[in-house]
């Protein structure tokens, strides 16, 4: 899905020539062919290879930059973390939440948003954000055992939607009170949700269909809807004063097709290829 994903960024690079990025016709073609290869191995580019001027790791598909991290958490995982005992892992998550939260409260803009471009203070912020969900979810697994909780699957629904609509909090002026209620939403209540839908009792088959089919879309989705949302970025860049009424036809085309390119990923190319590597490999 990786190799997939930066190929078709690679597709639609030179179709998001726009205002917002103005250059993008002048990169050569070996440049960003040997930026997608680089893409598909998942280790960052440096600046000089930045082809659309984002200063991001991989200008081909933006998320590279998170799954860069999680292979890093991966590594320390396997290197010793994972024979640490359920004490000693308690107390790494709870120095790794202390120091998410003061990424976010100390935050210039009062969040965790960054973690995208390889320098020294980038590096940083991807590395807190990245290690303590990827830990605490293997204290969870460890220390929590799943109850039969009614209506789960709502519930963890409605906390999904108050989270993600909630606007930012506490203004310019105190950007420290949206520091904190973005670390009580990623220390506390993004676990609770897991935890819930860990417990769900899913009853009907509608439900277990519909549970299935996002469960299998996730992971293509995040790889490949990144590549259409640049060509969003660009209209939008191209059409200034755009209204949310112009805008919304566009943004859930965006979002349809995405689901739409996630599910054909996945039957077409994710499934079939990983069936013919258990056969080669097993």
């Amino acid at each position: 899905m990786v190799v997939l994903g930066m190929t078709l960024g690679a597709i639609g690079f030179y179709f998001t020539d726009s205002t917002i990025w103005p250059l993008i016709h002048t990169v050569p073609l070996w440049k960003m062919l040997l930026v997608m290869f680089i893409g598909y191995t998942i280790l960052p580019i440096p600046l000089s290879l930045d082809i659309r001027g984002w200063q991001e790791m991989h200008p081909l598909n933006s998320v590279g930059w998170s799954l860069f991290f999680e292979y890093i958490a991966n590594i320390l995982y396997a290197i010793g973390i994972r024979k640490l005992s359920n004490t000693a892992l308690g107390i790494f998550v709870f120095i790794a939440a202390v120091a998410l939260a003061h990424l976010a409260i100390t935050s210039p803009n009062g969040d965790v948003s960054g973690g995208w471009t390889l320098n020294t203070e980038q590096i940083y912020i991807g590395i807190t954000r990245t290690i303590y969900p990827f830990f605490a979810g293997l204290l969870l697994s460890r220390i929590a055992r799943p109850v039969r909780i009614k209506n789960a699957f709502l519930w963890s629904s409605i906390l999904i939607a108050i989270i993600l609509y909630m606007p930012r909090i506490g203004g310019s002026e105190k950007l420290w009170m949206n520091g904190i209620y973005e670390s009580v939403s990623i220390i506390f209540i993004f676990p609770l949700i897991v935890y819930l839908g860990a417990s769900a009792v899913i009853r009907s088959s509608t439900e277990r269909k519909i549970c299935k089919f996002l469960g299998d879309i996730s992971y293509p989705l995040y790889l490949v809807h990144y590549p259409l949302v640049y060509f969003y970025v660009a209209w939008i860049s191209d059409n200034h004063g755009t209204t949310i009424t112009q805008a919304w036809p566009y943004a859930l085309a965006i979002l349809i097709g995405s689901m739409i390119l996630a599910y054909i990923s996945l039957k077409w190319f994710d499934e079939p290829v990983r069936q013919w590597l258990r056969k080669k490999l097993g």
